[in-house]
């Protein structure tokens, strides 16, 4: 079976995401730990302009955030391109008509 170069985009893409996924989940527990044992309120831990000794894995939470759903949207729109195109194909006129 032979991969397109789009499916192997979209491959390509959807591991980026389960990466970035993976960090973010990784970095969350990491965070969690910290602020409990801190015994610190949520609203003041996660603000990285009040926690400046977690300000750089906070905003590094909000990247990988940012960067899933910019991957999200990217295999979205495969998959509204790829539907388009299979809708397109499926609508076409059928060529096994007989000619009179």
């Amino acid at each position: 079976m032979e991969i397109s170069d789009s499916d192997r985009e979209l491959i390509a893409v959807m591991r980026q995401y389960f990466a970035a996924k993976a960090e973010l989940e990784s970095l969350k527990e990491q965070l969690e730990v910290a602020r409990q044992a801190a015994g610190e309120a949520i609203g003041m831990f996660y603000d990285p302009r009040k926690n400046a000794e977690h300000a750089t894995d906070l905003q590094r939470s909000h990247r990988l955030k940012g960067e899933m759903v910019s991957l999200m949207q990217r295999v979205e729109a495969w998959g509204r391109t790829a539907s388009a195109l299979t809708g397109a194909i499926d609508q076409r006129p059928s060529r096994s008509r007989k000619r009179s």
